[in-house]
């Protein structure tokens, strides 16, 4: 059945759905506060589709529909997408070789496009910036840029307030993300963290760090 079938009635929102914690997060924030929700999910050549896998389960497990959308970034430029290039250890600083190029922006683009053919109100990202290096497409400047192309961009801007660009984990660090998880109900174990992919995190990437110190400083074993 068509996403857009599933969500007739009610207020309606697109939610990036990575398959990993945060956006896990972000899909049950959304469900509790009312939103019929409809998912998108990205396969656009990163290392391995385990995350995609995931966030089908995600979805069914919440009832929410759910599209993956395929496409290519031949000119690469990010370890996440050329197998060659070495992931960035725990601890590194600076923007990190995960970096994706604009990766959000088109990201945010498909899921403009979509939010506004269903009539949807809301987008759901789980961009934060805590813990984390900083990607420069995860900041609180760049959503709110990014709404405000979306207003002048769309015929729904030109007619109303627009479409509302809603990064509810922005300002969270890990350890917050996992107990505002804990306390939705979100079953962890259908999340997937690891940027190597395989039958189990490998422990040592920059995700699998965040994600094990997060559950241990938040007095929770990770069920991965």
């Amino acid at each position: 059945m068509r996403p857009d079938k599933l969500i007739s009635r009610g207020k309606k929102a697109v939610v990036l759905l990575s398959g990993g914690l945060d956006s896990a997060v972000t899909l049950y924030l959304a469900i509790k506060n009312g939103f019929l929700c409809s998912c998108l999910a990205f396969d656009y050549g990163q290392r391995h589709r385990r995350e995609i896998e995931n966030a089908r389960r995600l979805a069914k497990k919440t009832g929410s529909a759910l599209r993956v959308i395929k496409f290519g970034l031949p000119w690469g430029g990010s370890s996440l997408l050329n197998k060659k290039k070495s992931l960035p250890p725990a601890g590194s600083r600076g923007i990190p070789s995960t970096y994706v190029p604009a990766r959000n922006i088109i990201f945010l683009s498909f899921a403009l496009s979509y939010a506004e053919t269903i009539g949807a109100e809301t987008i759901f990202i789980g961009a934060h910036i805590h813990d984390y290096s900083g990607y420069p497409d995860c900041r609180e400047e760049f959503l709110r840029s990014f709404q405000s192309a979306a207003r002048y961009g769309t015929r729904t801007g030109s007619v109303s307030a627009g479409i509302k660009i809603s990064a509810p984990l922005v300002n969270k660090s890990k350890v917050q993300i996992i107990r505002l998880g804990k306390s939705l109900g979100v079953p962890f174990n259908l999340t997937w963290s690891c940027y190597k992919g395989g039958s189990s995190p490998c422990g040592r990437c920059q995700s699998c760090f965040f994600r094990l110190k997060g559950f241990q400083e938040a007095d929770l074993k990770d069920p991965l």
